[in-house]
Parts: C-alpha cells; structure tokens; sequence
C-alpha cells in the first residue's frame, strides 16, 4: 500500500511505500539567511515530514544534497552535524549544480525507514 501526505499543487512531498518513506527535493522558504540557514530551514521541515509519515531521522538510510557551490559545503555541514547524531547518519551524496533558481544554495532529498 502506498501512502501520500502533505499535497501541493503538483506533488505529495512524503510518499511512504512497502516500509520506506521517500521525500521529494526540499528547498528552504527563506532564501536570504545564506546556505546554512538555508539547511537549517530544510532540516526542520525533514522533521515534520518524518513525523508526519510516523518516522524520525534517527530512521534515514539516504540524502542526496544539491548545491549551486560544492565550495560552500562545510556550511551545509554545519548545519547537518547538529541535527543528526553521528551514529544516525545515513548514505548520502552531495552533487554541484549550477542554478536551483530564485537564489536558492541547498535543495536536498532522502529516504528513510518507517
């Protein structure tokens, strides 16, 4: 059985499937905080997707991160080291973009475990 939530115009932003959670690509709402905050703001949301598939992010198993300056990535770092703990950091791969649009740095998707 396939579970949807949190509808907008054009997507679910959390499908769960066959014990799996999928979030699609979250960007930040506030773009003018710069790339940490940006995360920041994304990993918040992550929290309340999670919550609303009945899951946490002690549970993820994969990310894939974007970003419009692989330079900068030590600031999306940052942010990421102090919402998860070590032990729960899951597969990841962070890819260079050249434009998410709208000044937008981080754009991020993952998966996780119900």
């Amino acid at each position: 059985m396939t579970e949807r939530h949190i509808q907008t115009p054009i997507m679910h932003r959390v499908v769960v499937h066959n014990g799996l959670v999928f979030v699609g690509g979250t960007v930040a709402d506030d773009v003018s905080v710069g790339l940490e905050g940006q995360t920041e703001q994304i990993l918040t949301k992550f929290d309340q997707y999670l919550s609303a598939a009945g899951t946490d992010k002690s549970r993820l198993l994969a990310a894939t991160i974007f970003l419009t300056d692989l330079n900068r990535k030590s600031e999306m770092d940052a942010a990421w080291k102090r919402w998860l703990e070590a032990k729960d950091f899951p597969a990841r791969a962070t890819v260079g973009v050249a434009d998410l649009g709208d000044d937008t740095l981080v754009e991020i998707m993952i998966t996780a475990a119900c």
